[in-house]
């Protein structure tokens, strides 16, 4: 094992050695490029678009960073409250979106690269965006807006959907797909997203960012009558842990969360509820079997909107760097968000610094932003197990003193 042979600083120069490599553009990318660059000057046909001013909104990713972008679409329907807004999505983005009644249709297709399934062959991905190039140019749009900086397939789309105006980031792969773009600076998502419809949203709305998920009455009263059947008091803070994360990189070990948990419970008399999707309950099992005292283990037990109503009346959320933390905040129940090769600066969970705490270890070769490391053992990698059991209670206890209710 190379643990057993470098310091953490060898190891960190290894890692950052690694990523350096692994961003460089390689063939395979340049090859892609080339051929990009040959496809945007082939003519799109297009449709006249409609009367109305009819928008196209775009974003491959999954449930975070499809939450990151919603100030920016709550802040265009603000704007222009006649214009129609669609926005394309993947199947696992649709749920969280139903929520905002700002988006006039939601639209959603397996994006190429985001279905988390195996590649169906390298001409796949072109295949796909002329047949549904097709069906986005008879719905005649406007405009689209591409949120994802280096979403090429995104831009493609829409030059060969025939949409008049394009608008996405300055990126290589993207840009001569676009009639209009801006350069990407090293900033929070939402601003990111916000800076990029503010050609329509003035200075003012862009300096007031609302970000939020909407709870439907649906969803509290479901979590009302879980909680109620549970026999959860809610005099006591409830405490939610979200312990999955996309990668292995991202999570922390099973151990370290059902002692936090174990500690927190005791010393707060708290409810400890762990939360995931299906895939996630063996490991939320795991956590609650070496735990000492109870948790509710609900993985796999909620939709999306029940989960937001559960953290709405939860605490905090602990988690590594993930969907439902921002889902949390969304919500304004604080987090402890533990980040590894991730950037927090881009991707924290969005809020004041005393509301949601991020975490990171002290290897210098973090953020890598390589957040799968494939064939690798995660023990090479341990920018997010390198945080200590402690930095996480200290953390945790520090938003629960706030509230001195729970202080007596």
């Amino acid at each position: 094992m190379w643990t057993l042979v470098l310091n953490k600083a060898e190891l960190a120069d290894r890692n950052r050695a690694k990523a350096q490599a692994l961003h460089r553009t390689s063939i395979r990318q340049r090859i892609r490029r080339a051929s990009l660059h040959l496809l945007a000057h082939i003519p799109a046909k297009a449709k006249t678009a409609h009367n109305q001013q009819r928008i196209l909104l775009i974003r491959p990713d999954h449930l975070g960073d499809v939450l990151l972008t919603t100030p920016a679409i709550c802040a265009l329907r603000a704007a222009l409250p006649d214009a129609e807004i669609h926005i394309l999505v993947g199947e696992w983005s649709q749920a969280v979106l139903t929520a905002y009644s700002e988006i006039d249709r939601i639209l959603t297709l397996p994006f190429p690269g985001f279905t988390r399934q195996p590649s169906n062959g390298v001409f796949a991905p072109y295949q796909l965006a002329y047949r549904y190039a097709q069906q986005l140019r008879n719905t005649g749009y406007n405009c689209a807006v591409i949120f994802r900086p280096d979403h090429w397939w995104g831009a493609m789309l829409a030059h060969l959907a025939g949409i008049p105006e394009r608008w996405g980031y300055n990126h290589p792969d993207t840009r001569v797909f676009l009639t209009h773009h801006i350069e990407w600076h090293h900033e929070h998502a939402i601003v990111q997203s916000m800076r990029l419809v503010e050609q329509w949203v003035d200075k003012q709305r862009h300096q007031q960012i609302n970000y939020r998920f909407p709870v439907a009455e649906s969803d509290r009263l479901m979590i009302d009558a879980l909680l109620f059947e549970k026999r959860i008091n809610r005099e006591n803070p409830i405490i939610c842990i979200h312990p999955g994360s996309g990668t292995q990189t991202k999570q922390w070990r099973e151990s370290q969360w059902a002692r936090v948990a174990d500690v927190l419970h005791k010393e707060w008399d708290a409810t400890i509820i762990l939360t995931g999707t299906k895939s996630e309950y063996v490991l939320t099992q795991q956590i609650a079997a070496q735990m000492k005292y109870k948790a509710h283990n609900l993985a796999g037990q909620t939709t999306i909107g029940q989960l937001a109503a559960l953290y709405r009346q939860s605490h905090i959320v602990l988690g590594p760097d993930s969907g439902p933390l921002h889902l949390a905040a969304a919500v304004a129940t604080s987090t402890v968000a533990l980040f590894g090769p991730a950037d927090p600066v881009e991707f924290a969970p969005w809020g004041a610094a005393d509301e949601h705490v991020v975490l990171t270890s002290d290897i210098a070769c973090r953020p890598c932003r390589i957040l799968e490391w494939a064939y690798e053992h995660t023990a090479l990698h341990p920018c997010v197990h390198d945080i200590t059991v402690t930095q996480v209670l200290d953390a945790a206890r520090k938003i629960l003193g706030k509230n001195n209710s729970f202080m007596e």
